[in-house]
């Protein structure tokens, strides 16, 4: 449609009937982002505002419930996308190049012609702009040149993976403009990552871009790192009495790659021994068989790491159960589990070598203070920055949602709710 047809239905309940699925009762307070991105297009590329089709997508946040730092050995996650998401207005070029507008960020342009990729653009949003063109171009897609402004409300730093949110919008814009949509959501979550570790230079597993991608509330097994096995789980919080509430700890994601890289890095030199790619080829029992000879080879805290993926990843499918059957109780303690297990032998809360910053670890302390015996928390995505997850009954938001910010800082804690559609082209 062109931006001027947009702009009448925005104005009528077609509109937010569209937006609906994916913000609920917060469709109201969305549909003026959407109307501000087609303002910004306008003015950001005013020829193409007026002769091009405009397309919407929108791609959402995710959250880690279970499985944390599992997803890089093969393991299992249970994962949901959230009402936090990326969203873009974008129109076909007749050139080959790709202009990104993100709000609060500088033009991005790259030149498809070379879809190689560029040592100097590690860690750039040009990295993944690249990476997912490329990927795209290798499945057979004629990938062309594209405008596009886009906005985000995904918190940056927040453990809601505003990257892979950034990475499914892009795949979703690139599928529909130039491939008739034959790529499915779960080979996007794939693109996505492809484009992060190869391009961006970012070791990640294949979690973050799956509850993004997929949507709603999930089991993932990638034990097939080709196919994993995704399944959806009818499952709503507030149903079951609680809460969902993200914490930001007040520490900041930068300079900490090599913090998150050094935990596949351990549990390679543990695989290693075994003669196996991952901790999921490898069985339990012999693992703990070789503990002696693994301190010596990879190292005390290898070993622990080690010990945390069996046990995190044994809770995903315990949890998942716990849910579907309505026990509440059973859930929440295996949250706290998880929650312990990372602090204890994941040992992803406190950088390596700091002693005065611990903002994670004050945060989790905080979680605890508040909730008592009610509820549970942990940490939330990769850790050592970010944010504390907390589920909290649903009588007790207010007061540990006041609570929380009067002692971390205002603003900090986000009650947020699980999205059941993925990522998307906006259609009326």
């Amino acid at each position: 449609m062109k931006i001027t047809e947009w702009r009448e239905k925005m104005s009528g309940e077609a509109f937010e009937k569209a937006l609906y699925p994916l913000y609920k009762e917060k469709t109201g307070e969305n549909v003026p982002r959407y109307a501000a991105l087609l303002d910004r297009f306008e003015e950001v590329f005013p020829e193409q505002a007026k002769e091009s089709d405009i397309f919407l997508f929108s791609a959402p946040g995710r959250t880690e419930i279970g499985g944390n730092h599992t997803d890089h050995q093969r393991g299992r996650v249970l994962a949901a996308s959230v009402d936090m998401d990326s969203i873009a207005a974008a129109a076909v070029r007749n050139d080959s190049v790709i202009e990104v507008l993100s709000e609060g960020f500088p033009m991005c342009r790259i030149d498809i012609s070379d879809l190689s990729a560029k040592k100097e653009e590690e860690n750039t949003t040009m990295s993944l702009i690249r990476g997912v063109a490329a990927a795209f171009a290798q499945r057979g897609c004629k990938v062309g040149g594209f405008s596009m402004t886009a906005s985000s409300n995904v918190l940056p730093g927040s453990g809601i993976s505003s990257s892979a949110s950034f990475e499914v919008l892009v795949g979703n814009v690139i599928n529909t403009l130039f491939f008739d949509e034959k790529v499915d959501a779960v080979e996007i979550a794939q693109i996505g990552q492809y484009a992060e570790n190869v391009y961006f230079g970012k070791p990640s597993g294949l979690m973050d871009q799956m509850a993004c991608s997929v949507g709603n509330l999930l089991t993932i097994d990638f034990k097939d790192k080709e196919k994993p096995q995704v399944r959806k789980l009818d499952v709503d919080f507030d149903s079951c009495g609680l809460a969902l509430c993200i914490i930001d700890s007040g520490a900041d994601h930068a300079d900490l790659t090599g913090e998150y890289a050094a935990i596949p890095a351990e549990l390679k030199a543990i695989c290693e021994h075994f003669g196996k790619e991952v901790l999921r080829e490898i069985d339990r029992k012999d693992f703990i068989d070789q503990i002696g000879v693994l301190r010596k080879k990879a190292g005390d805290r290898a070993v622990l790491r080690a010990v945390h993926f069996y046990d995190d990843n044994d809770r995903v499918p315990a949890q998942a159960e716990a849910l579907e059957s309505g026990n509440v109780d059973e859930f929440l303690r295996l949250v706290r589990l998880s929650g312990y297990s990372s602090f204890m032998y994941l040992q992803n809360i406190v950088p390596a070598g700091s002693v005065k910053k611990q903002e994670m670890g004050v945060a989790l302390a905080m979680c605890h203070e508040f909730l008592g015996e009610r509820g549970a928390f942990r940490v939330h995505g990769g850790g050592f920055a970010g944010t504390a997850q907390a589920f909290v009954p649903l009588d007790m938001v207010d007061s540990f949602k006041a609570s929380i910010e009067a002692a971390l800082g205002e603003g900090c804690c986000h009650v947020i709710s699980i999205r059941g559609v993925g990522g998307t082209p906006v259609r009326l």
